[in-house]
């Protein structure tokens, strides 16, 4: 047994323990509390010194496929432009070198605190690179078919590849099926997905052009269809909102992880927290593209269930979670900072269903990070972005 102790533990599942100690058996929380506390074991302690303890974060929304491009992307021309250029670079990497740019974010990750993460891919190259890596990570297959004479034909590709792949999978690996928006998939497609119990994930009112597509026809995503050749798809206007229309197809369930939702109303919110769908939280992506800022404070009055991502680095600077974090505290100095690190940590684990993650307490997994420094606010200290987490080896 280890046992460890910090000027701070931060258990998220429980209040900031000052001199806190965890008791660490067979890679497991065996305890936590302050020295004299019912139960505390006995054995030497590992003093981390000044510094806070807390859970590995969980990125809840990523795509490491994308990794080679980051700093190729340009962020400012609007959202539909960032999405042409996005499209046609698929075709100008060699292989390798995607692969070489997916292992380099992996590594990123684990040398930054992050213990797990929500993958977004449409091709599973490189799960071998993440069963090699100390990383838990649910794998979305993220399917993109707008024709409805294409659904049945994607479909049959997606279940056979995850047919292909299910070998190579390890404990804490895991694939889903998931569509990549209501505006690049079909109703047929959806609703494919749906009677197989998903989809598993999707973006959902990431940007003024995807509300005003789904409600009118209107905005830059119909010109943006018909230049790919898609001019022939008929489509009926909601009128209603992005989260309307998904909940008409039946997408909404408590297991459906939601990205971005930066556009959404009060109507919205309440049916996202009536569905029990969690929504993942990109604050610097949402704000390089320009699409608005999701109205946290809102979402958690409404009682929706919050996470953090950080999505690619076709759109964001780095893939540490803590990063969005730190902005969403200054986009929102009022919202409780514990709240903030929570969604970082044990919000992400429980939007991915990873039970053994995201907290410090007894039976959880034991994949932990260290922020080093002094304060009297350890939450602070994390949302300062003067600290860099650092993962914590254990044994």
């Amino acid at each position: 047994m280890e046992i460890l102790t910090a000027s701070w533990i931060l258990p998220v599942a429980g209040p900031p323990l000052a001199r806190g100690r965890v008791a660490v058996d067979g890679g497991r929380v065996a305890w936590v509390g302050r020295r004299g506390d019912p139960g505390e074991p006995e054995g030497p302690a590992r003093d981390l010194g000044e510094g806070v303890l807390l859970p590995g974060l969980v990125n809840a929304h990523c795509h490491l496929e994308l990794s080679h491009l980051g700093g190729g992307i340009a962020f400012g021309a609007g959202f539909v432009p960032w999405v042409e250029d996005v499209v046609a670079s698929r075709g100008r990497f060699a292989a390798d070198d995607m692969r070489a740019a997916a292992a380099e974010a992996i590594a990123f990750l684990e040398e930054h605190g992050t213990v797990a993460l929500g993958d977004v891919s449409n091709a599973l190259d490189h799960l071998d690179l993440l069963a090699a890596s100390s990383l838990s990570a649910v794998v979305f297959l993220e399917l993109v078919a707008w024709d409805p004479a294409k659904a049945d034909a994607t479909l049959a590709w997606a279940e056979t590849r995850m047919s292909a792949v299910a070998p190579s999978l390890r404990t804490g690996l895991e694939v889903r099926l998931a569509a990549h928006a209501p505006h690049s998939v079909s109703p047929a497609l959806l609703r494919r997905l749906v009677e197989r119990g998903g989809p598993a994930a999707i973006h959902l009112a990431e940007s003024p052009d995807e509300t005003a597509f789904l409600a009118r026809g209107g905005g830059e995503w119909r010109p943006f269809l018909e230049r790919r050749g898609l001019a022939h798809v008929e489509f009926t206007p909601s009128g209603g909102s992005p989260v309307s229309y998904v909940e008409r197809l039946g997408v909404l369930h408590p297991r459906l992880v939601a990205a971005h939702a930066v556009q959404v109303g009060a109507a919205d919110r309440e049916l996202l927290a009536h569905r029990g769908v969690s929504v993942v939280l990109c604050p610097r992506s949402n704000r390089n593209l320009g699409v608005g800022i999701a109205d946290a404070p809102a979402f958690l009055a409404a009682g929706v269930r919050l996470a953090l991502g950080t999505d690619s680095l076709a759109s964001v600077e780095t893939l540490d979670v803590l990063d969005d974090a730190v902005l969403l505290h200054r986009q929102f100095p009022e919202l409780d900072p514990a709240a903030i690190v929570r969604m970082a940590t044990l919000g992400g684990a429980n939007a991915l269903g990873l039970a053994d993650l995201g907290a410090i307490a007894p039976g959880k997994r034991a994949a932990l990070a260290f922020a080093p420094g002094r304060t009297a606010d350890p939450c602070a200290l994390l949302l300062s972005g003067e600290v860099r987490l650092r993962p914590l080896e254990i044994g």
